[in-house]
């Protein structure tokens, strides 16, 4: 009986440990270097003025004539590195879940806010965001506070879309259909009566990815959900990495 309680003890306490581990690296996620910003104070940050972020990379959106563009997070925001001067070599460095520190400037394109004109560094540390659910968020003023997270969409509907002819179709090659087989895809989902576009960025996930795929073999009235990351484009035009039958 002891040698039993002994071991159930020692199993406590190894669990004890284990979340004491996982709370500690969760703290550690938003632990800034001295002089650079917290994502309260990034987002409270002027557009058009200088910044410093820690954050993690997400995605690796392209590269192209030396600059990389990035989806980073931490534990309580995200940003959205664009063009970050990088060679090709550099850039097959940046895995998901580096830790890097960016200074650039703080600017917006059509309601996307990201940084500019940046340098960076590696520094110690991994960490991959698990998605957000932000379903309840849709069609309210909160939800562009969670842009640039990787975000989860659950229970939406698939609406058709008009394409050339004004037939009804279920995506688009390009916003207005003019495009071909590895551009990228628009498409219509909706919720509550309310209907939004969700887009498949061909940098992001070319033609041969899995999402690409899902979202050529949907069909109007499918109840699906999606993951992926919160851009803005005159509003919100979700970058999306996965879709799936809806649970």
């Amino acid at each position: 009986m002891k040698r039993i309680l002994l071991v159930v003890l020692a199993a406590l306490l190894a669990l004890s440990c284990v979340a004491c581990g996982t709370k500690d690296k969760e703290e550690d996620i938003n632990k800034k270097s001295e002089g650079v910003m917290t994502y309260a104070e990034y987002e409270a940050a002027a557009l058009e003025s200088a910044v410093t972020i820690e954050a993690y990379i997400q995605a690796k959106q392209s590269w192209w004539d030396g600059k990389g563009t990035f989806y980073t997070q931490d534990g309580d925001g995200a940003y959205f590195l664009y063009e970050l001067p990088c060679t090709e070599e550099e850039y097959a460095k940046l895995a998901i879940g580096t830790k890097i520190k960016v200074s650039g400037t703080k600017t917006a394109w059509a309601g996307e806010v990201e940084i500019i004109d940046a340098t960076w560094e590696i520094l110690e540390g991994n960490y991959i965001a698990e998605a957000k659910d932000v379903t309840a968020l849709l069609g309210t003023e909160d939800l562009i506070k969670s842009q640039n997270m990787f975000v989860s969409f659950k229970g939406m509907t698939v609406e058709a879309s008009k394409d050339a002819s004004g037939a009804d179709v279920p995506y688009l090659y390009k916003w207005d259909g003019s495009g071909q087989d590895g551009d990228d895809l628009y498409f219509n989902v909706s919720l509550n009566g309310q209907t939004y576009t969700f887009t498949v960025e061909s940098y992001l996930c070319s033609k041969d990815t899995a999402v690409y795929q899902a979202v050529k073999n949907l069909k109007v009235g499918d109840k699906i959900d999606l993951e992926g990351f919160l851009y803005w484009y005159e509003g919100v035009n979700p970058h999306i990495t996965e879709v799936t039958p809806a649970a």
